[in-house]
């Protein structure tokens, strides 16, 4: 009996200088600036190193003259290093950029870095795996990311990539109305309003409404329907708004994308469970995403 073929994707060291060096364009980035990831150095068939340089001034950081870098700024990273792994080592891959349809990170409480000085230097340890093949090229595939600082593991995001979801035929976009109430940034764990993505419908419910529709980490290039970082984020924002508790209190994040979710308007509803909360986003009367945030405690 034959077993089904295991994909083996065509790798190549690509554009790359001898040290693994790579640059924002190669990573789809609109400026040098939103650039996490330094370097990418492929060590095994799917096993790669990378190092990143995450600034104290991020966009999403607190402005204190010591930061504990915001858990966002690991899943940016991860996206970006998978973007690298595409664009230098999954040739059969084809000129698609695919975009993440699912999210988890893990976090070690009290492990994660601080910086008082301009940027923190982060190592990590990468694994592709689950390439899923398609008519000859790639469908789908997944890279997992341990990050170290001082040697020590402090966090571990896994993303499944895909091609773009796109909005079904005839699809409405949900209209959120005028009479909208958007939390304090620190209810929903943010730093500052800006970076806010909820609103209060006037029946209460909770809706995504970006405050800053072009926020440079979590909507770049303005886009119609929201990536999977600013789902993580909404449903992040959802359940420390729900449950009262500080941004502190996340020791875990997931979320999977079901179909797309437009830029504003989406319904956001939470329920606690045995882990801390789970979150459904619901669009044109359909759930587009779900996700869990674990808390501390739970």
């Amino acid at each position: 009996m034959l077993g089904r073929a295991v994909y083996e994707p065509t790798l190549a060291e690509g554009p790359a200088t001898g040290d693994g060096r790579l640059s924002w364009r190669s990573l789809g980035l609109e400026a040098m600036a939103s650039m996490l990831v330094v370097w990418l150095r492929r060590l095994g068939n799917r096993s790669f190193e990378a190092q990143c340089q995450w600034p104290r001034m991020h966009p999403l950081n607190e402005r204190a003259p010591t930061v504990a870098h915001h858990p966002l700024i690991i899943v940016e990273s991860t996206r970006q290093i998978a973007a690298a792994v595409q664009h230098r080592s999954l040739l059969a891959a084809g000129r698609t950029a695919f975009e993440a349809v699912s999210v988890s990170l893990g976090l070690r409480p009290g492990s994660q870095p601080t910086e008082s000085g301009s940027a923190t230097h982060v190592m990590v340890r990468v694994t592709l795996s689950d390439l899923v093949p398609e008519s000859g090229g790639l469908a789908a595939f997944r890279v997992t990311a341990e990050y170290l600082y001082a040697g020590e593991p402090f966090a571990t995001c896994t993303m499944r990539f895909a091609p773009p979801v796109r909005q079904a035929a005839g699809a409405a976009v949900v209209a959120p109305g005028s009479s909208l109430l958007h939390p304090a940034a620190a209810a929903v764990g943010a730093v500052a309003d800006q970076d806010v993505l909820l609103a209060r419908a006037p029946q209460g419910r909770l809706v995504i409404v970006p405050r800053d529709p072009a926020h440079p980490v979590l909507l770049p290039g303005r886009p119609r329907l929201l990536p999977a970082l600013a789902v993580l984020e909404a449903g992040r924002q959802a359940v420390l708004l729900s449950s009262g508790l500080t941004a502190g209190a996340v020791v875990g994040l997931h979320t999977e994308l079901r179909s797309a979710v437009p830029d504003k308007g989406a319904a956001v509803d939470v329920a606690a469970d045995h882990t801390g909360a789970r979150y459904v986003v619901t669009a044109d009367g359909r759930v587009a995403a779900t996700g869990t945030v674990s808390l501390l405690g739970s």
